[in-house]
């Protein structure tokens, strides 16, 4: 009698849209709402753990590997329901697929990142160095596969398991590892370079070893299939080396600086990306390579390397490449590494990549004469994984050459090396810190006023630069060429793009910002800005360039400014005007930043509060018709306020108004009196100088000086109202005196001042620009540091003079 064949039911396939709720259809049975449903959850989870991990200074490939193992059977995927309803087995397929096209095309960026002239450059050190982070971990690599062959992995083909495992513990992920050396600002440092060009020749050479592996574990027995794949994709690397660099060449020739880039490039680039990956797909090596090899042969001179950067980075980085990540942790069971035996092969695959990665790159160091300390920060950092190793582990598990528990134990390894790199690298890397620059010139007021000024003033975008390029018109003093050198500092923020990376290489110099100069400046419309107020005004301007993370991007303007010999900083306020004249925020993490350099600054320091300086264009110098607005009340902030608003009368078109605010000495209980006598203490000081600056007014018909006898602080804002109509005010920080503490006792940003918080009012009816001056002391008081802090009281004794 014939068995029955049991009734077997496949599951229906996905349909891409469905006709909506109300229709009776769940989006979770359809793709293309699923799809979204994954990304949207993927992307909220990993950004979340990003911003728990960012005080540890964590790359966010940490979260991201993080994240996908949440999300699989090792934590949140234990409950069923939650697993067959957001990550059912019938949508693996589109999650995979949208996940290695994102994939794809980020191999194409780090190939974009890796420039064969400067691996071809590389020193004999980076080469002995890249050699021993290559054999000494391999080693120990085909060791550890032996032990592992024995005991949870039996059974897989041994050739290809033992290069999967020696590619494994070998290999150094160069994107995360250029992510980690610019977070610590070590990119371009000695050590950091030496890093680099080790890592891009161990990335090479670890890919050629992982096309060999992938070619020897294909599913056919024969070896000679395995020859052939091998041939073939050693075949079109060749043709492509040919026929892509002058074509690519000639794209990039045809891109000019400055101008926009061909669309038909991009898209036929992009295009050729897809096409080399199904040719190496095809070939049964695997997609990667393809885009890989593209990346690499393109060049990187020029706009278009950038453009295709720009276009494509963004969608991949922050959308598709996370759901990879979650791909490998739906393969990833924590819970299969249990008993002593499993724990004890992952402390041992731990030790052997880190032993092997550390101990080759430390023991050919010192060989090289490399000190100690440096040998062992290179070690760790060639120690990194990262995305590079899961990329080979998925491999490995999707070719049958890694079981559940081996996987499992190799992506915990990469966890563990990746995580450790940078605590450890920050505990015993101390490089030796810059020589304080010694300059006598640290601030505006000065005794001889004309002397040539040093400025460093800084922006964010191109929003503020008229205003900005205003300012310097304004402040150029007195008419010569060289009365004024400014510093104009492009301050950027160091974030997870590629293309951040990138300019890091290009913007930095031995861990430091460096001048823009020549035909290295690059060809946007802040330095051409700049370079055409140069050509028209006597004023010398060096544009810079500082990239940095927010938490430490006061340590480079500091830095800088400090190399420069400034005399004061000028810093971008927080905020921006509306088109109805109020000011909104941007963004807040610019407040800290304004803060830090506040307290430790090498020179003044000047905050602008940008309400259209002149209009939103650069005014020539014939044409400036500005009335700026000193507001005195004492102390050492006052009088740098008034030193900066002397030089700007200078100018022949603009007009200076000072207001000098005096108590009332009739007020009973409040009587302020002086004793001309005592030559020293901060009305002493306030004297001499408004001595000073009398004698200079009578010499200048265009400053005007009033003295005010207020008896409270109402009379105060009744005084400044009617300079509204004004240009700018430039007032002191920490004003001194017992009438400022009337006037705002209640201050939103601290790093304004009284006065500064009162001209920024939104009910204080003005339209003029407020620069904000903090005078540079050797030490700053404990009143000027706690001024900084929030909750802080604006009694009478916080206005005490330092």
């Amino acid at each position: 009698m014939a068995a029955v064949a049991p009734n077997i039911t496949c599951p229906a396939p996905m349909k891409a849209t469905s006709n909506g709720v109300f229709q009776g259809d769940s989006p979770l049975n359809y793709a293309l709402p699923l799809a979204i449903i994954q990304i949207v959850l993927v992307v909220v989870l990993t950004r979340v753990l990003a911003f728990l991990l960012k005080p540890l200074r964590q790359p966010r490939v940490i979260a991201e590997v993080i994240g996908g193992i949440l999300l699989g059977p090792s934590a949140l995927g234990r409950n069923q329901a939650f697993l067959h309803s957001i990550f059912p087995t019938k949508s693996i397929t589109v999650l995979d697929t949208l996940a290695n096209l994102g994939l794809l095309f980020f191999l194409f960026l780090v190939g974009l990142e890796l420039d064969l002239k400067a691996l071809r450059r590389t020193g004999k050190k980076a080469g002995a160095i890249a050699l021993a982070g290559i054999s000494f971990p391999f080693i120990l690599g085909i060791g550890t596969s032996i032990v592992l062959r024995a005991t949870v992995s039996k059974g897989v083909k041994e050739g290809p398991f033992l290069i999967f495992m020696g590619v494994a513990l070998s290999i150094t992920a160069f994107p995360v590892l250029a992510r980690i050396l610019a977070e610590l600002k070590l990119l371009t440092t000695d050590v950091g370079r030496m890093a680099m060009s080790a890592a891009a020749v161990n990335d090479v050479a670890a890919w050629i070893l992982l096309a060999l592996a992938i070619a020897m574990s294909g599913t056919s027995s024969s070896s000679l299939v395995s020859l052939w794949v091998f041939l073939s994709g050693v075949s079109f690397v060749l043709l492509c080396a040919f026929v892509a660099p002058p074509v690519f060449k000639c794209m990039a020739r045809r891109c000019p600086e400055g101008e926009p880039v061909n669309e038909l490039y991009v898209c036929a680039t992009l295009a050729a990306v897809l096409a080399a990956g199904l040719i190496t797909d095809v070939i049964g090596i695997h997609a990667l390579f393809g885009a890989f090899i593209v990346g690499v042969l393109i060049p990187k001179e020029g706009p278009f390397a950038g453009a295709l950067v720009e276009k494509v980075e963004d969608l991949v980085s922050g959308l598709f490449l996370p759901l990879y990540f979650v791909s490998s942790g739906l393969k990833t069971n924590v819970a299969t590494i249990q008993g002593a035996q499993s724990w004890a092969l992952l402390v041992l695959v731990i030790f052997n990549a880190c032993f092997g990665k550390i101990v080759g790159t430390v023991a050919v160091s010192m060989a090289c004469k490399i000190p100690l300390s440096e040998a062992l920060t290179l070690g760790f950092l060639m120690n990194t994984k990262g995305l590079v190793e899961l990329i080979v582990l998925n491999i490995g598990k999707d070719r049958g050459v890694l079981n559940d528990q081996t996987f499992a134990i190799m992506v915990m390894m990469a966890l563990f090396t990746t995580f450790i790199t940078t605590p450890v690298v920050i505990a015993i890397y101390k490089p030796a810190k810059r020589s304080v620059t010694k300059y006598k010139h640290r601030r505006i007021q000065r005794d001889a006023p004309n002397a040539k000024l040093k400025m460093s003033t800084c922006f964010y975008g191109s929003r503020n630069i008229p205003s900005l390029i205003n300012l310097i018109e304004a402040s150029r003093g007195v008419d010569k060429k060289g009365g004024l050198t400014v510093y104009a500092t492009h301050l950027m923020e160091l974030t997870e793009r590629s293309s951040a990376i990138r300019m890091v290489h290009k913007a930095r110099k031995n861990g430091l910002p460096f001048f823009n100069k020549g035909q290295d400046a690059d060809a946007n419309q802040v330095v051409v800005a700049f370079e055409t107020f140069q050509q028209l005004s006597k004023v010398s301007i060096e544009p810079t360039t500082v990239i940095s993370a927010l938490g430490t991007m006061h340590e480079d303007i500091i830095s800088s400014a400090e190399s420069m010999r400034a005399a004061i900083i000028i810093l971008p306020f927080h905020k921006h005007q509306r088109l109805d004249g109020h000011l909104e925020t941007t963004r807040t993490e610019f407040r800290s930043v304004n803060r830090r350099v506040l307290k430790d600054a090498p020179c003044s320091v000047g905050i602008l509060v940008d309400r259209g300086l002149g209009g939103s264009s650069h005014i020539s110098a014939s044409n400036v018709n500005y009335t700026i607005t000193v507001l005195f009340f004492g102390g050492h902030d006052d009088r740098e306020a008034l030193a900066y608003g002397t030089r700007m009368a200078e100018h022949p078109g603009i007009n200076l108004v000072v207001f000098r605010f005096m108590v009332d000495p009739e007020l009973s209980g409040k009587t302020v009196t002086m004793d001309m006598d005592n030559s020293s203490g901060p009305e002493a000081d306030d004297e001499r100088y408004l001595t000073q600056f009398k004698k200079i007014k009578n010499d200048n018909a265009s400053i005007k000086y009033e003295e005010k006898i207020v008896k409270e602080g109402t009379e105060v804002a009744e005084v400044i109202q009617s300079q509204s109509r004004c240009s700018m005010f430039v007032v002191g920080r920490m004003p001194e005196g017992q009438l400022v503490a009337a006037l705002n006792k209640k201050q939103e940003c601290l790093e304004l001042g009284p006065l500064g918080n009162l001209l920024t009012a939104p009910d204080f009816p003005t339209t003029a620009s407020v620069l904000v001056v903090q005078q540079y002391r050797n030490n700053l008081s404990l009143t000027l540091v706690n001024s900084l802090k929030e909750r802080q009281d604006y009694s009478t004794e916080s206005y005490e003079s330092d």
